[in-house]
């Protein structure tokens, strides 16, 4: 049986993080303008209340499955190395959950593990579909690989970047600029190669909204799909900047009309407003408009 998620129907320009931890904020997160919420086990769970937040989060998942379908919920368990990892995903994996997210991910190998673990939980608990699997690169070793990982499994939506695990055992910089647009274009490739998304990582700094701002509009510009927002300061600011401009619209849905008028034609380019259109421009004008349909932005 076909284990792949429908990319199509996920959307995550804004991905809020909360605590598993914390499940009187888990609500709020739905209630909010974010894409889609990421209920955290890992990073923002005291090793103590692992247990209590893995058994927090299960019984929400399990308990509203049926209204949290509107937005795409993730949850990101804990590393496969870990001692958490079985338990994590045994208590996430029902009813509610769209995507998996597995931290740290450094081979092919641990998705195709944790691929054929959902399948066995799938068939057990009689899924009616198939949860996806969001790849964290964070490491040198995860971001060599990113290409073979993207690849590994039907599952995989797609690539995201993990800015502080990656950085800060290295020294780098994390507001070095230049730095991050390079490890942000090597990941947006690496998923290109395997033809799924990316995400862009978290901004750490929450008070400098410029700063996120600036950052999520260069990721859009590099085909990125949308952003980690770690307060709700954040998700506008990331809804707006992986969202299609009025005038990108209007271009796009020029191209695609002076494209179709001259399909029969058997030229492989046209000009529209002085620029030069072939199959990949015509390809990326019909992802734009596709876009804006779904967020109601054109007919």
């Amino acid at each position: 049986m076909d284990a792949s998620p429908d990319r199509a129907l996920i959307l995550m320009r804004s991905k809020l993080f909360v605590p598993g931890s914390r499940p009187e904020l888990f609500h709020k997160a739905l209630a909010s303008q974010a894409d889609a919420i990421s209920i955290d086990l890992e990073d923002a769970v005291q090793e103590a209340r692992k247990g209590e937040a893995r058994a927090l989060v299960g019984q929400f998942l399990e308990q509203n499955g049926a209204a949290v379908t509107a937005k795409t919920v993730v949850v990101r368990v804990n590393a496969m190395a870990s001692l958490h990892f079985e338990a994590d995903v045994r208590a996430v994996a029902r009813s509610g959950l769209d995507v998996l997210n597995l931290p740290k991910v450094e081979s092919a190998g641990e998705i195709k593990a944790a691929s054929a673990m959902l399948a066995d939980l799938e068939r057990e608990r009689g899924l009616p579909y198939r949860i996806g699997i969001l790849a964290n690169i964070e490491s040198p070793k995860g971001l060599r690989r990113a290409a073979d990982i993207a690849a590994a499994d039907p599952r995989i939506i797609g690539l995201q970047l993990g800015f502080g695990d990656l950085f800060e055992p290295l020294g780098i910089d994390r507001q070095d600029v230049m730095a991050v647009r390079q490890i942000q274009l090597a990941v947006r490739l690496a998923a290109g190669e395997a033809g799924v998304d990316a995400y862009d990582g978290a901004f750490t700094a929450i008070t400098d909204a410029q700063g996120f701002r600036t950052e999520a509009e260069h990721a859009s510009r590099l085909g990125f799909r949308g952003k980690s927002c770690i307060h709700p300061s954040q998700v506008t600011a990331a809804n707006q900047a992986f969202c299609p401009k009025a005038d990108e619209i209007a271009f796009a849905r020029r191209v695609i009309t002076a494209w179709n008028e001259t399909e029969q034609s058997g030229r492989g380019a046209i000009m529209v407003e002085g620029r030069m259109i072939d199959l990949p421009f015509a390809e990326r004008a019909q992802a734009v408009l596709a876009m804006a349909r779904r967020l109601g932005l054109s007919a």
